[in-house]
């Protein structure tokens, strides 16, 4: 598990590439038959991926966290991304197909991600943050997210937005956790841009062609930086930074945020026409 201390707008102003993709991209997440996570003190998140083939993988708490197991004092988020397969957590096996959701709650003790096909790998997304409380594990496919149409082919955005977990949806104690689909000829995300400094967000791009690029933006408002991204890789947005971006092609990306506020349209406006 890497390790991530957070960073200072004044910081970022100075930042190389190379080190802005050392602070908040997270690459090579899904690897065949291990669990890679990524530990950011935003919030104290954990960003991670797990792609079982071969055989079962036990999500095992890291040392770090001085926990008997991972999920002693925190909550998951977990959508799967690739082929079918299943995730047993304390005994219950929940099967999950592309871009189904599944929550577990603080105190679940063991967690196992399995492939349903070894030629069709599943590949799960995890997002964790701290927990207070309790809440039920439940699983989530998205015919059940209450999708949402939204954009304009005029300005290249159309896309579809699935929410799996946020006050009217899976409850949970801090996470928020959604995915957007964006259309065919639609390349633009979270157009117009916002910050919300009340809580920390992380991008996942994935279905994005691996020939194929995507161009996210971050930094103030007035001080954007960008990363150039490929397929199945995680950025890390602070609470300061706007996150938004462009693909050379249609893609997909999962959004989680943790933090103060658990309200999904919580959001302060960084208008298209101010942006530098």
């Amino acid at each position: 598990m890497q390790i991530r201390f957070q960073n200072s707008a004044k910081e970022v102003k100075g930042m190389t590439t190379e080190e802005l993709r050392e602070h908040f991209l997270c690459e090579s997440l899904m690897q065949d038959d291990s669990i890679n996570l990524v530990y950011s003190h935003y919030d104290r998140v954990i960003i991670g991926g797990a792609k079982p083939i071969q055989q079962g993988l036990s999500l095992k708490a890291h040392p770090e966290l001085r926990a008997d197991y991972f999920l002693e004092r925190r909550e998951l988020g977990i959508i799967n991304v690739g082929g079918k397969g299943n995730v047993e957590a304390d005994g219950i096996n929940y099967d999950l197909e592309k871009l189904s959701c599944l929550y577990l709650g603080k105190g679940t003790s063991e967690v196992v991600f399995r492939s349903t096909d070894k030629n069709n790998p599943a590949q799960f997304f995890l997002m964790s943050s701290p927990a207070h409380h309790t809440y039920p594990n439940k699983k989530m496919m998205k015919e059940e997210a209450s999708p949402v149409a939204l954009g304009a082919v005029e300005t290249s955005n159309q896309r579809i937005i699935y929410k799996y977990i946020h006050a009217d949806g899976i409850q949970s104690c801090q996470l928020v956790m959604g995915l957007t689909v964006l259309n065919n000829g639609s390349v633009w995300n979270s157009v117009p841009p916002h910050t919300h400094t009340r809580r920390m967000e992380v991008y996942f791009y994935f279905d994005l062609n691996e020939q194929q690029r995507i161009f996210h933006f971050m930094g103030e408002p007035q001080q954007t930086r960008h990363l150039v991204m490929k397929n199945n890789e995680a950025v890390i947005s602070p609470p300061w930074s706007v996150h938004f971006g462009s693909g050379t092609s249609n893609y997909a990306f999962i959004w989680a945020m943790a933090g103060e506020n658990y309200t999904f349209t919580d959001m302060d406006p960084a208008p298209i026409t101010e942006l530098k």
